[in-house]
């Protein structure tokens, strides 16, 4: 039977023709729902899965009691709608923000997925009535770190548990996707109400490349799944171009969300624009497949565990000095305002 399967895959790959692609969830918000209280809080403001600690980057002029509120996380409240500059009016940045939604108990399932009482995250832009165009980019509280290790909330301190030290995949399937070579199609599913506004999406690779994806337009009523096909998809592996690379130790490539975009023609009217996202997914091939060596590399050379660390480190540094200003910020603000 196995050679039967194995010379079946064979005739597949001569023929040419490639039948599956892996396909992925690159965010899904509803696992992003505020669960987790931090200090004296009274209610859950923060996602716990997603949690980053940034008050080693504050200096030691903070008590440790300030310390242990320097945690931030990728909670849907958390996300900001920034403006173009031409619209970044005070009365338009004020209106503009991000909400958890709970979907109605009666929702009916969308493809098979029960959408009652999920959470997804509410967008709310207020673009300006005057006729030009614009846009506004809907992204997350940091740059989501493409290596970051799982953490378990103890107290008021993050503890890295003994088997997830150095794996690096406390974000794999909340913003980051690895092992991604050439993407096929981006698919979200997301919630209409007859607005002709444009949407797209900002990814960034290993290289720290952005691409901007213009994914369709918003006039429909109700969830939609709106998908994005690779135009330079290659599917007839004759007709691709063939290259052979070093498997050790060239680190696998990744992608990683940036955030959302919503466009604005001059065309269109303007004022407030409101609508949903539930998740998104990727269809890509594999950059490298997952093969059982007879030498375990990294065991012996910790190669990739060195560069890892690395550009951990320094996107964590990046993340906390822009929350300690934030964090300084709120506590100039009245406390009646401040968010």
């Amino acid at each position: 039977m196995k050679r039967f399967v194995l010379l079946i895959g064979a005739f597949l790959l001569l023929s040419g023709v490639i039948l599956f692609a892996e396909t992925s969830v690159l965010i899904d918000f509803s696992k992003l729902s505020a669960d987790t209280k931090l200090g004296n809080n009274e209610k859950a403001t923060e996602n716990g899965a997603t949690l980053i600690d940034f008050s080693n980057v504050a200096g030691a002029s903070f008590t440790e009691e300030e310390k242990a509120k320097m945690k931030t996380s990728l909670a849907i409240n958390n996300w900001e709608v920034v403006l173009s500059s031409s619209s970044r009016t005070v009365l338009n940045q004020s209106l503009s923000m991000t909400k958890e939604a709970k979907t109605s108990p009666k929702a009916k399932p969308f493809q098979g997925e029960e959408m009652a009482n999920k959470t997804v995250m509410g967008i709310r832009v207020h673009f300006p009535v005057a006729p030009f165009n614009s846009w506004a980019v809907v992204k997350p509280p940091f740059e989501i770190p493409a290596y970051a290790d799982k953490t378990q909330l103890q107290g008021d301190k993050l503890v890295v548990p003994d088997e997830e030290k150095g794996r690096g995949r406390k974000f794999d399937g909340y913003g980051v996707i690895k092992n991604v070579g050439v993407i096929k199609s981006v698919s979200v599913t997301v919630y209409g109400s007859n607005f002709p506004n444009g949407f797209g999406i900002i990814l960034k690779n290993q290289n720290n490349e952005e691409q901007q994806i213009f994914i369709d337009y918003l006039n429909f009523d109700g969830w939609r799944t709106l998908t994005w096909n690779n135009p330079n998809y290659i599917a007839d592996v004759r007709n691709r171009e063939i290259k052979r690379y070093p498997l050790y130790p060239k680190s696998a490539p990744f992608i990683k969300l940036v955030g959302f975009v919503i466009y604005k023609d001059a065309s269109q009217e303007g004022g407030d624009f409101i609508t949903y996202i539930k998740d998104v997914k990727v269809t890509y091939d594999k950059a490298v497949l997952e093969l059982q060596r007879d030498i375990d590399d990294e065991a012996i050379w910790g190669i990739l565990k060195a560069r890892q660390e690395a550009r951990r480190a320094a996107e964590l540094r990046r993340l906390g000095n822009m929350q300690v200003l934030r964090y300084l910020e709120k506590q100039k603000m009245d406390q009646g305002t401040a968010k």
